[in-house]
């Protein structure tokens, strides 16, 4: 059965509504969906893979269609956590092992799907992860765990939303290598960001524009002009020169000594139940000096960010001064926070607070989750030439909840950015920008680094995401217990 859409429009939410005009996919014909943030990529996956309500047109798309995409990765975090929100009396929440969720579709699964289950797990590198709790992975990790629910359900048509977001160099082979053998028996649509993505088994190209088709290829296979056509599109740079000032009344504060590390770890280390994730680390930063902190999927790296900022308990147990104090010796989080910034994909999950973009970036000033106090006139009118950086000032009285993952990445990051602070802590910043965009926070956070108030720790996979300022590497795999 192949997939056609006719003047198809779908309910996807209680006040959204997408439609597509016409779209024809047939068995084998793999589909690519790129564009720009906000431009509705991930909706018209999520269109393709039957979800929403049919309101009106023409909607046939086959029964057996798995879906892989950050929305469904969200919704799992959130169902898990709540678990330890429940208030049910005598009742100890057990978190679901990444292996439950894994079989989640399969309760009871026979031999035959376990034998499956060993297989795939080895082959995307998730073996010694499946009776580890599921929150306990990373972000990558996760996003393999997904994968390979789905995959057990031997899917006829599967949809992938940025699959390799999140995954190290090494985990990007493998999945690349694996996409290239089910593409002989099952027909794949995939939605990406970076051009650099585009598989060899790409037979069909999508782009998106303003919530609607406004290119597709129309041959058999992409031929380069079809290649050429895009990459000119999406490589439109909007170039940065200046960033706004701090605000005079609310920015981090200057440290009391400008020699001193801003953070000192001695013999660090990170172990939950039996798993040790580092070891016998040692490291100093200093203001001014640029890390960039590198290491495969599970090797540790955002657990040691988390230290920093103190949403660690483990950060009690370590020898580790953090901005002149030693953690455990009474500081308070807030004594912590007003000096940083922050990105993260956990913070990005956490900020569920549906107040309004421009309320998104006057939060970085309070450090909050939300806003909960009156910013002052100077400071409005500094987020909104923030907005104006990064072309989204029309967009300040969106709900946060109602921009595309990309956009609400472009958010998060400025928000981080605002008060100038004096560490500026970015874990896999680029995840879910375009490449237009991409290219523009890159150019903004070196700007930042090289006004020489902020220092960073930057944490990424891609080896075209280099910050020239950054000069130092803490690679974890050296503090891995061998």
């Amino acid at each position: 059965m192949s997939i056609h859409l006719s003047e198809c429009q779908v309910k996807l939410a209680p006040s959204f509504s997408f439609s597509v005009e016409s779209l024809h996919i047939a068995p084998g014909q793999h589909l690519v969906i790129t564009g720009f943030n906000g431009s509705g990529k991930s909706s018209l996956a999520a269109l393709i893979a039957g979800a929403g309500e049919r309101q009106s047109g023409v909607r046939n798309v086959p029964d057996n269609i798995g879906l892989v995409s950050v929305a469904q990765q969200q919704a799992i975090i959130d169902a898990e956590r709540k678990k330890d929100d429940a208030d049910i009396l005598d009742v100890v929440p057990t978190p679901s092992t990444a292996r439950q969720i894994a079989l989640q579709h399969n309760d009871e699964a026979d031999e035959t799907q376990r034998r499956a289950l060993s297989e795939l797990a080895e082959l995307l590198g998730v073996s010694a992860l499946l009776d580890r709790a599921f929150l306990s992975l990373s972000t990558g990790e996760t996003r393999k765990i997904l994968l390979l629910q789905q995959l057990l359900d031997a899917p006829e048509w599967l949809v992938m939303d940025e699959p390799y977001d999140g995954l190290d160099v090494e985990s990007v082979d493998k999945l690349s290598a694996y996409l290239n053998g089910l593409a002989q028996r099952c027909t794949l649509i995939l939605v990406i960001n970076r051009l650099s993505e585009l598989p060899i088994w790409a037979s069909k190209l999508v782009f998106m524009q303003n919530n609607q088709i406004s290119w597709q290829s129309d041959g058999v296979t992409l031929t380069d002009e079809d290649r050429n056509h895009i990459s000119q599109i999406l490589h439109i740079q909007h170039k940065v020169t200046a960033l706004p000032p701090a605000d005079n009344d609310l920015r981090a504060p200057v440290l009391s000594d400008r020699n001193a590390p801003l953070v000192k770890l001695v013999n660090g280390n990170v172990t939950w139940e039996e798993n040790t994730v580092f070891d016998a680390l040692n490291w100093e930063i200093y203001p001014g000096q640029h890390w960039q902190i590198s290491g495969p999927n599970g090797s540790g790296k955002t657990c040691l960010l988390t230290l920093i900022t103190g949403d660690n308990p483990l950060c009690y147990r370590n020898n580790l001064m953090v901005f002149g104090y030693k953690r455990g010796s009474g500081e308070s989080i807030w004594d912590i926070k007003q000096h940083l910034g922050i990105v993260s994909n956990s913070l990005h999950l956490q900020y569920r607070v549906n107040c309004s973009l421009l309320d998104v970036i006057l939060s970085g000033y309070y450090d909050s989750i939300g806003l909960y106090k009156q910013p002052t006139l100077a400071q409005r009118r500094l987020a909104m030439t923030w907005l104006d950086t990064i072309n989204m000032s029309a967009h300040a009285k969106t709900p946060f909840q109602s921009l595309s993952f990309g956009d609400q990445r472009l958010a998060l990051i400025v928000r981080a950015m605002v008060k100038h602070p004096s560490l500026l802590i970015l874990d896999e910043p680029c995840n879910g920008l375009d490449d237009a965009n991409r290219i523009k926070i890159l150019a903004m956070v070196n700007l930042l680094a090289r006004q020489g108030d902020t220092t960073l720790l930057y944490v990424n996979h891609h080896r075209e995401d280099r910050i020239d300022a950054i000069e130092h590497c803490l690679d974890m795999r050296d503090y891995a217990v061998k």
